[in-house]
């Protein structure tokens, strides 16, 4: 985990006033030193400037140079052993072993599309005296945002280190109201939200040379027929996860697992045991939950059940180093404006919010954190894979109903956002990306759809909210199931096998049967807990009513003040989700406290 920064301009010559860019490239590492709290490092040249911030002192030198070529990454390299042995046949030299040095190292030998070889998290610069390359790995676990402005462009692994390069301004205008109204806490591929901010979209790689910018796409899914038979699509399934669990954890770092108790989780944390063991190392892992749950817990079919038991059981098989985790009413509340700072935009409310928290208490012991992250969207655990209600087409199936963003909102606002009609065009773009797999039955197809807007959408936001969180705090969160072999592959199986036996995920429980106790295998899906204390929503009501309250509120000329206040007493009213099922009723009004944190910080509308 580190931060990149740079910028590039062929119509400048920043070596004649070295000093000044000097502080420009410090000043927009600055700005990610949550991130990048350790080494330092800045290159510049006459049309370009590199900045680094790695994790600690011990992190490799960047930028990195050898001949006229430099590079900056986060991230790592999880197939660098494969890839080294042509490399140095070819004369390459490795000195570290980090990840950019791989990277640069492939980019000597192969060339721009050296990237489409690797297998790994990471975001990367490299410039060749002639051009600025930006990189993002296939599932888009690293962000990189850049903007084109006067000529110029600045880049960053956070939107406030594009925001410290002279010029660069956060502005708010419509388009980015209707990304947090219409469809937040997602945002289209591609936006920064912020007018005229961009971001490398995953897969892809950007040019910025003397003729301009130009995109490639390096990576995508290919839709072809299934040719394993599901005996050997259980071993290929069970060989692929295995293999990416055991090569993102390190031999070298402290490490540990985010246990829930559920299948995916589990078989992370199953994996990496097993793995530390050989060493004769044990496993740290962390459970989450909140204060006062085991009192007003109520079952629900979303939520059917509490993660401890599952967590006990996982602890009563295997030898773990386990710590329970408890965050409060007041400190969820309380960090709802630190999550808004760490990911510079309005997140998941308090699911943002308590994986903050429990991140950093994580990052006190552990440098690098293995999740389960991604399950569910590569292997179809999510309720609109089936249930026909939520697969019908015309609408992102996780937030289908535009009528629960609007309740809050006023008339005149809404009219001059037209959700409808911006939400609607997204959704008709996405589906025109979709990889076809030509004759194939009708519902088949509409599933393959939904896969492909959750793989673009839904993953995006929470593996943004899991790297901005974790990367906060200091801590590396790896995500096994979004490893490029396992996404490919899994893709291509047809949901007879993927639900095998009529189970959700009954392809991956098969897979991994007889590694996880019998209870842990059968548990229905449960998602990221959340507190249901009144104490949280009584605090996120009195919050609300004293923004409304407030003159000076950027918030306010948004609001039907009114139909506001009356929701707030009556929060009920708000119980339709939001995003999923993760938002509702008191995550609603969290979210609107967010919306309100980030516009004040920001400067609200005089942008628009």
């Amino acid at each position: 985990m580190s931060a990149i920064a740079g910028f590039c301009c062929f119509q400048a010559d920043f070596l004649e006033d070295a000093p000044r860019w000097g502080q420009v490239l410090s000043g927009m590492r600055g700005q990610m030193r949550r991130r990048g709290p350790g080494a330092a490092g800045e290159y510049l040249d006459r049309h370009a400037g590199l900045t680094h911030a790695g994790q600690d002192a011990q992190s490799a030198a960047q930028p990195m140079t050898r001949s006229s070529y430099t590079v900056v990454c986060d991230g790592e390299i999880f197939n660098a052993d494969a890839l080294r042995p042509p490399l140095e046949e070819a004369g390459l030299r490795f000195e570290t072993g980090d990840a950019a040095e791989v990277i640069l190292n492939a980019f000597l030998h192969y060339g721009p599309g050296f990237a489409a070889k690797l297998c790994g998290t990471f975001a990367c610069a490299v410039w060749d005296g002639e051009g600025l390359y930006l990189y993002r790995d296939p599932i888009g676990a690293k962000p990189l945002f850049y903007t084109v402005q006067d000529g110029a462009l600045a880049f960053g692994s956070q939107l406030g280190a594009v925001f410290a390069y002279p010029g660069v301004a956060p502005a708010i205008d419509l388009d980015a109201l209707r990304e947090v109204f219409g469809l937040g806490p997602a945002h289209t591929p591609g936006s920064g939200v912020f007018r005229g901010m961009r971001e490398v979209l995953p897969g892809h790689y950007a040019r910025f040379a003397g003729d301009g910018l130009k995109t490639v796409r390096y990576w995508s899914l290919e839709s072809r027929p299934h040719e394993d038979s599901y005996e050997d699509t259980v071993q290929a399934v069970a060989a692929l996860v295995t293999d990416a669990v055991r090569r993102q954890t390190p031999a070298d770092d402290s490490v540990c697992s985010l246990l829930s108790g559920g299948v995916d989780s589990s078989i992370v944390t199953a994996v990496a045991s097993g793995t530390l063991a050989e060493t004769g190392r044990v496993l740290d892992t962390f459970s989450f939950d909140f204060k006062g749950n085991d009192t007003f817990f109520t079952a629900n079919a979303f939520q059917p059940e509490r993660d401890r038991p599952f967590v006990d059981q996982m602890l009563a098989q295997y030898s773990l180093h386990h710590t329970y985790l408890e965050c409060g009413e007041e400190a969820l509340a309380d960090l709802l404006y630190a999550s808004t700072d760490a990911k510079e935009l309005p997140g998941m409310a308090d699911i943002d919010t308590s994986l903050l928290y429990f991140c950093s208490l994580v990052g006190r012991r552990s440098r690098v954190a293995l999740t389960g992250e991604g399950a569910d969207e590569v292997f179809g655990g999510y309720p609109w894979y089936y249930r026909e209600d939520l697969m019908a087409p015309g609408a992102f199936p996780w937030s289908r109903d535009l009528e629960a963003r609007k309740t809050l909102l006023s008339p005149d606002f809404l009219d001059a956002l037209r959700l409808d009609e911006y939400v609607e065009n997204r959704y008709a773009e996405a589906l025109r990306e979709v990889p076809r797999l030509p004759g194939e039955d009708p519902v088949e197809a509409r599933r393959r759809e939904i896969a492909y807007l959750t793989l673009q959408w839904f993953t995006q936001t929470l593996l943004v909210r899991m790297d901005r969180a974790s990367a906060y705090a200091g801590l590396d969160a790896r995500v096994p199931f979004g490893e490029r072999r396992v996404v490919e592959y899994a893709w291509n199986i047809p949901w007879h096998m993927k639900c095998s036996g009529g189970v959700v995920k009954g392809l991956l429980r098969e897979a991994f049967r007889g590694l996880l106790p019998p209870e842990v295998l059968r548990r229905k899906k449960s998602p990221y807990p959340k507190t249901y204390s009144p104490a949280y929503t009584r605090l996120l009501k009195d919050r609300l009513l004293e923004l409304l309250g407030d003159a000076s509120s950027p918030l306010l000329p948004l609001l039907d003040k009114e139909k506001a206040r009356g929701c707030i007493e009556s929060p009920q009213a708000l119980d339709k989700p939001w995003y999923g099922q993760l938002m509702a009723g008191p995550q609603r009004m969290a979210y609107f406290l967010q919306v309100e944190y980030w516009l004040r910080k920001y400067g609200g509308l005089h942008a628009c």
